[in-house]
């Protein structure tokens, strides 16, 4: 106690002789707050301490939109005792983040609406669905209670299916097949080329008995006697699995030509492993993503979100800023705060009633909304693990499906629920376009071409979100023709008492790491002002 008096003297003593900046400086010196310096800096969320050390009263922030960038920022916020009131148009936390179950309700822009009719312990991930370990995302996830579990992005027992694609064109083939024969004739043309001496200039003797090694283990190709062949090994996989006393098992064959793994264009999936954000392995909250933003609601206090409150301005005022809003009932509200936080998609923010200026106007119009889609289908048997072994994973097709995704939770139940499309583009226009009935219908009728008659006979249930067509998302994320122009730099500053968070004002735009990064510059860079004014 004695201690933290005299230091509470001291940060006085600054104070009156240097001024609040110099005092805010002393106190990021002493732990207490954070400073700006070059580079970047660990985050330090604004704490209690930060106000009762300095004598300054907490302010008022409103936030528009409940999504990931908007609980976060009166999370942090929050837990310095900012007053935060969060305005949401939708009825739910999470913005695009939300898990359709049974009796989940949504009515898109074209007012078709649907009901999930998924069984008890089915749900689908209507946005994001899964998690790397890079992310900021898990450390809120462990700073919440909420639990996490494995989600299989790449299994080597998962499909590739591609049309218009040579001899091999129509008939699925197992990741691990696909990639043997990729690496076992890339490997085989490379040790050809580096025993015939097409790389002398680049390589030293030493040098290419050490490549030629590599590529026999990595391609699993024969050695100089042999000519390098690829022949195929057991990674392709096997007809008959090995088994007891003399069963050795049957490896799969035949083994497709070099033109014929070419023609089929297999090899450009797995690029898909080394991409940063989508290397194994990764992670999903237990029981569905909204699992997060659920958390996120009871931190920040149910009693601050008002739902169905859709914003319809926001103004800098003498003091502070005003939020206009309209309820469910279309009564329009009006209120003061301190501050505002914009946390809504760049394209919904753009039609707000403000007083920022043409540039905020033309800026918010500048990122392209992507149509992204999706369908959940729900299966009375988990065939793809009883038939074929396939325990999880995502399915590439060439197909207007564009990707499948299989449950990475309920192993071994009875009853599992498959992604059966996540497209974007043109694909998910095409797909959005549709009742939902035929969006199942269309997309059954494509997977039967991968998994046979099944797929449509063993469907319970489905549900579909095309989230360019969902009110108030409009999109599923967008683009920025430029992340270093004018328009990105100008949204990414306060502009005057409002300021603006999103994962579109970050560099990894549609991931929720997105969204918390936007959220703490922003609450950093208000709390910042509050403690230097």
């Amino acid at each position: 106690m004695l201690e933290e008096t005299s230091r509470r003297g001291f940060l006085r003593s600054v104070g009156l002789a240097g001024g609040a900046g110099v005092m805010y400086s002393a106190m990021g010196a002493l732990g207490l707050a954070p400073v700006p310096v070059a580079g970047a800096e660990p985050y330090r969320a604004p704490q209690e301490s930060d106000f009762r050390l300095t004598g300054r009263g907490r302010k008022k922030v409103v936030v528009l939109g409940a999504g990931i960038a908007g609980l976060a920022t009166a999370y942090e916020l929050g837990k310095a005792g900012y007053d935060c009131r969060i305005l949401e148009a939708k009825n739910r936390p999470g913005g695009r983040n939300w898990t359709a179950r049974g009796g989940t309700v949504e009515t898109d822009l074209d007012g078709r609406t649907q009901r999930a009719r998924f069984s008890d312990g089915q749900y689908m991930n209507c946005g994001p669905g899964r998690l790397p370990q890079s992310h900021v995302t898990l450390d809120y996830c462990r700073e919440l209670g909420v639990e996490l579990q494995p989600f299989v992005n790449a299994n080597a027992d998962a499909y590739i299916y591609h049309e218009d694609a040579g001899p091999l064109s129509g008939k699925p083939m197992r990741w691990r097949t696909a990639k043997s024969d990729v690496y076992g004739y890339v490997s085989e043309l490379l040790a050809k080329a580096t025993d015939q001496g097409a790389l002398d200039t680049a390589l030293t003797k030493d040098d290419k008995d050490r490549l030629l090694a590599f590529l026999q283990d990595f391609g699993a190709i024969k050695g100089k006697a042999d000519g390098w062949k690829y022949a195929g090994s057991d990674r392709r996989g096997y007809t008959v699995e090995p088994g007891a006393a003399e069963n050795a098992g049957t490896v799969l064959g035949p083994v497709p030509s070099l033109s014929d793994v070419l023609a089929s264009g297999v090899g450009m999936r797995f690029s898909f492993e080394l991409g940063y954000d989508q290397a194994m392995m990764m992670f999903q909250p237990v029981g569905g993503m909204d699992a997060i933003p659920r958390a996120l609601e009871k931190a920040v206090g149910r009693h601050r979100i008002q739902y169905e409150a859709a914003a319809t301005g926001v103004a800098n005022v003498p003091g502070g800023v005003e939020v206009t809003w309209k309820d469910a009932h279309g009564s329009e509200h009006a209120e003061r705060a301190d501050f505002c936080v914009v946390a809504t998609p760049p394209h919904i923010a753009a039609r707000l009633r403000h007083n920022l200026g043409d540039a905020v106007t033309g800026a918010l119009k500048t990122p392209v909304p992507f149509a992204v889609g999706k369908i959940g289908l729900e299966y009375r048997r988990r065939w793809w693990e009883l038939d074929d072994r396939m325990y999880g994973g995502v399915v590439p097709t060439t197909l207007d499906l564009s990707n499948m995704w299989f449950p990475s939770y309920g192993f071994q139940g009875r009853r599992g629920t498959v992604i059966g499309y996540y497209n974007y583009g043109a694909n998910a226009e095409a797909y959005g376009r549709l009742a939902h009935e035929e969006r199942a219908k269309r997309a059954v009728d494509q997977g039967v071409k991968i998994f046979g008659d099944r797929y449509r006979t063993e469907l319970d249930a489905s549900f579909s979100v095309a989230w360019h067509r969902t009110p108030y998302l409009e999109g599923g994320w967008v683009g920025w023709r430029d992340q270093n122009g004018p328009e990105y730099k100008l949204l990414n500053q306060a502009q005057g008492n409002v300021y603006f968070a999103g994962d579109w004002l970050s560099h990894v735009i549609a991931w929720q790491h997105g969204a918390f990064s936007s959220a703490r510059k922003v609450v950093t860079d208000l709390h910042t002002r509050v403690m230097a004014a």
